[in-house]
């Protein structure tokens, strides 16, 4: 064999083939750096280090608002901890049917509420409904053999690749006003949908009347820090608590706070979310282009679901690709990119994908017809 074919060969065996989340990607150099940076010497714990005020600063900017920030070791975290401040046990959280906190979070938003319900509304595009929100955010109020509804929950952006778009998250906000309902936005890839809506943070949040955010990092560049972030002052003192009292209260929180200077500090968390978004699009453009693949809709964040011939799913997984497949119905497949996502990669896919299909399609022809 040429060796320069050889060696293209290895590469692609080589190169990373895992599109199964953004959570199998590493650290962005400037958080490896800044955690290095605060490595030595000392400094005062449980988040009283100039750090952790640091953020706090950055994060109050960014918002442009007087926040109340909480750093936290994963997001369900803080979903679990914005919702427990905000929803009773006797409550309800309404929230779309695949919303992560209901799918993907193994009870802990009803654990840590201490028996909160959640309520599961319908809607197209991982979007809650506007009309069924409506029709719940009052539905057996002040019926005392019912769970009260008490906070409602929008994932921004969706567990489908989807984005509320800004009138979409006021409509929202407005029932909230109206049914004097608290709203949760989790934020677990927040930087993607606000890359793509091209707005202010300030815009897609409270401005349009969004009272918490579980701020995402850790999809998008750093080790393992999320946070809640928290535009009602009231509520800072029961989330402390709440934070302490679930174990996340990282006594050397600098490490922590670190992770999210090197992220927010020069735009690096936004770099980062275009580039993951860029490489859906890509991915989308290219698989478009190959038959028997259908592509359910057009990435908005870093999230795409195509619909692929079983043979060519097999295919691909036995080429070493990792995606997540058959969990919504057969056939359907979800690629998700990140920052670390390379050109290459998806080049890679997007030509495995084109080889496979050639026999695949060869063996549909019929006998005679050629």
């Amino acid at each position: 064999m040429d060796e320069s074919v050889k060696t293209m060969n290895e590469d692609k065996q080589t190169r990373p083939r895992g599109f199964t989340s953004d959570n199998i990607a590493g650290a962005s150099p400037e958080v490896i750096a800044a955690i290095t940076a605060c490595a030595s010497g000392q400094a005062v714990p449980y988040g009283n280090d100039e750090l952790t005020r640091t953020v706090e600063r950055q994060l109050a900017e960014v918002f442009e608002h007087a926040v109340d920030v909480f750093l936290v070791s994963t997001g369900s975290a803080a979903n679990a901890l914005a919702l427990a401040a905000i929803t009773p046990p006797w409550g309800s959280i309404l929230s779309h049917a695949d919303a992560h906190i209901n799918r993907d979070e193994c009870g802990a938003p009803e654990f840590y509420t201490a028996g909160a319900k959640l309520v599961q509304l319908p809607g197209g595009a991982g979007k809650i409904d506007i009309d069924a929100l409506a029709a719940n955010a009052t539905r057996m109020a002040g019926d005392i053999h019912s769970v009260q509804p008490s906070s409602v929950s929008i994932t921004q952006a969706t567990e489908m690749g989807s984005v509320y778009a800004l009138d979409e998250i006021k409509a929202i906000g407005h029932i909230c006003r109206s049914a004097n309902l608290p709203l949760h936005m989790d934020g677990a890839r927040f930087a993607n949908a606000l890359v793509t809506l091209r707005c202010s943070p300030a815009e897609m949040t409270w401005k349009a009347g969004v009272d918490l955010v579980s701020f995402g990092a850790t999809k998008n560049g750093t080790f393992g820090v999320d946070a809640v972030v928290s535009f009602r002052r009231d509520l800072a003192s029961t989330i402390a608590f709440r934070q302490k009292r679930a174990g996340q209260l990282s006594s050397k929180m600098r490490f922590m706070a670190a992770q999210m200077d090197g992220y927010l500090r020069d735009g690096v968390w936004l770099r980062n979310a275009t580039h993951a978004n860029a490489m859906a699009s890509a991915l989308a453009r290219g698989l478009a282009l190959v038959p028997g693949v259908k592509i359910q809709q057009r990435p908005e964040a870093n999230i795409l679901f195509c619909r692929l011939p079983t043979s060519l799913i097999r295919g691909l997984l036995d080429m070493g690709f990792r995606f997540y497949h058959d969990r919504w119905e057969p056939g359907i497949v979800r690629f998700v990119t990140s920052f670390a996502t390379t050109g290459a990669d998806v080049s890679d896919l997007i030509g495995a994908a084109t080889s496979l299909y050639a026999p695949i399609g060869s063996a549909r022809v019929p006998a005679g017809a050629e």
